[in-house]
């Protein structure tokens, strides 16, 4: 870092805050006093705190790492493009894109469709075998992409670190590095809150001198670094040389080393010969071994076929004797519940019939009162045996359609493990 003296500081404003009524209490360490309703910032903090950040710039720069520079001021936006390009790191110097950190993704397809539109226009920009009309369109589409995102053109991903020239207007851009914990190098006018700036640079952000020198010593920082970096990388070339001085007196000794290399060879290939039959007497015992095993193998295989036919031989066996004894049984079931429906019926018929009979019997001459009343308890007994019989036979009926219900149920469960079990098998 160059010798800077306060005559230089004071030259640039770096000295002359804001109003007294416009200033953040965080920056109260900051200010020296104040003159004429205006805030004087302490040039001696800023001096110690811009070295602070030359070297961490510095360093970083050293590891390969390159800051952004961001300044969207209209009376800034000419120092820090050239800045930034000087020392060959990007920058923003028109308008702060919302996302242009946290969603870079998308940031990165503009710059290819700025890119596609550049092959398009050509060299002259001409968009030569395109209409007139779109044409226009696209070079509008291509300024417009071009002065927010031209100075980001080659950046591929997100940057290590950010230099903000003022951070009062520029917060969108602070948000989004504390959002991702990126390291923040910040020019805080007393106007600014400090809080989340990592390297904080207390003076003026308003005048173009002042934000010129701020950017003129972080590029410089940046310079030097790059040029430790691209150091480290090369390797030193003297090493080589006497590596080449003591290979020329070993060429003189070839004709000897292959004689020698020679020699070994035949003796190796006297050594190598019984080797190899013995190898080949191996080899033929390991193929013998592996045809008894294959054959062991295919009698297993074999055996095991045997055993699974005659196992399923055994299963349909007993699954016919099973149906035979279920079909054999049903046949008896429905037998008995003819039977016995028939019994029924019969058994209500001659009811029926001594019922009926006494109403053919001749009539007597009895008295008027006698005959009424005989008649009348013989009804009421029919009638009672009548009932008792309906009942008699509709309990049977049920019993019967319960019976037939259960049967089906068993044919179904019987077909299902039929269906089954021939799965299985096959």
């Amino acid at each position: 870092m160059a010798v800077i003296s306060m005559k230089t500081f004071l030259e640039a404003g770096v000295h002359f805050g804001h109003q007294t009524k416009r200033w953040h209490p965080n920056m109260a360490p900051y200010i020296y006093g104040i003159k004429n309703g205006v805030h004087v910032i302490d040039l001696r903090q800023t001096l110690s705190k811009l070295k602070e950040a030359y070297e961490y710039v510095k360093a970083s720069a050293a590891e390969g790492r390159v800051p952004l520079f961001v300044g969207t001021k209209t009376q800034i936006q000419r120092i820090v493009k050239e800045e930034a390009e000087r020392c060959g790191s990007p920058y923003i110097n028109f308008r702060w894109l919302g996302g242009l950190l946290t969603n870079f993704g998308t940031v990165k397809q503009s710059i290819a469709r700025m890119k596609t539109f550049e092959e398009i226009a050509g060299e002259d920009g001409s968009y030569e075998g395109v209409l007139k009309k779109e044409a226009l369109m696209m070079e509008r589409k291509r300024m417009k992409l071009e002065r927010s995102l031209g100075g980001v053109r080659n950046m591929k991903s997100v940057p290590s670190m950010l230099f903000i020239t003022d951070c009062h207007k520029e917060q969108l851009a602070l948000k989004e590095a504390l959002k991702l914990r990126i390291p923040v190098i910040g020019v805080a006018d007393t106007n600014c809150d400090p809080a989340g700036i990592d390297y904080v640079i207390p003076g003026n952000d308003d005048s173009p001198r002042a934000v010129a020198l701020y950017a003129n010593i972080i590029s410089t920082a940046v310079m030097e670094g790059l040029a430790v970096y691209k150091q480290r990388r090369i390797e030193p070339p003297a090493e080589a040389k006497p590596a080449a001085r003591k290979s020329k007196p070993k060429e003189k000794n070839s004709v000897q080393k292959q004689t020698e290399t020679e020699e070994k060879s035949q003796k190796t290939l006297q050594k190598v010969k019984p080797a190899v039959k013995k190898t080949k007497t191996k080899a033929e015992d390991t193929e013998k071994k592996e045809i008894d095993i294959d054959i062991n193998l295919i009698k297993a295989d074999t055996k095991e076929k045997v055993s699974e036919t005659k196992a399923a031989d055994d299963t349909k066996k007993v699954a016919n004797k099973t149906e035979t004894k279920e079909k054999l049984n049903k046949k008896e079931k429905a037998e008995t519940d003819t039977k016995k429906f028939t019994k029924n019926k019969a058994s209500v018929a001659s009811e029926k019939v001594s019922v009926e009979k006494p109403a053919t019997k001749p009539k007597t001459k009895a008295p008027a009162k006698a005959s009424e009343a005989k008649p009348a308890k013989s009804v009421s007994k029919t009638q009672t045996k009548k009932t008792a019989v309906k009942t008699e036979i509709q309990t049977d009926k049920a019993k019967v359609s319960e019976e037939k219900k259960a049967d089906s149920v068993k044919e179904k469960k019987a077909k299902k493990t039929e269906t089954e079990k021939t799965e299985t098998e096959k």
